[in-house]
């Protein structure tokens, strides 16, 4: 059975830092697609950031662009988020997603797997 696993989020003042993980288990996923969305409420899941494994090439939404960094974990298959500078806006529920093929990489219906989500809260 196929399971992404997200931690690591929590509460945070404006300016501090957070790092997401995400487990991967039931398969390889070392030729996917792994990326990171958020859903605030209210508001639909967004794109975040995502990474393609083999070549460890990395996209970012630009709300997020040199303040976060994607990449793999030491543990095989896993993922995580470095989160640097975090604003207010930044408060959602953050999802681990994977895909294999290697387009439409920013689309939350173009990923076969999910997470079940982490809460980031970002207040003074």
């Amino acid at each position: 059975q196929v399971q992404l696993v997200e931690s690591g989020g929590g509460l945070v003042q404006p300016g501090g830092s957070l790092r997401l993980s995400c487990a991967a288990s039931g398969r390889s996923f070392s030729n996917d697609v792994m990326a990171w969305f958020r859903q605030a409420p209210g508001k639909e899941r967004e794109f975040v950031a995502a990474i393609i494994r083999t070549t460890r090439i990395a996209s970012y939404a630009d709300s997020v662009k040199d303040r976060f960094t994607i990449g793999r974990g030491n543990a095989q298959d896993s993922l995580y988020l470095q989160m640097n500078s975090l604003k207010p806006d930044d408060t959602a529920v953050y999802y681990c997603a994977a895909k294999k093929v290697i387009a439409t990489i920013t689309t939350p219906k173009a990923y076969d797997y999910w997470g079940q989500g982490t809460q980031v809260t970002v207040s003074s």
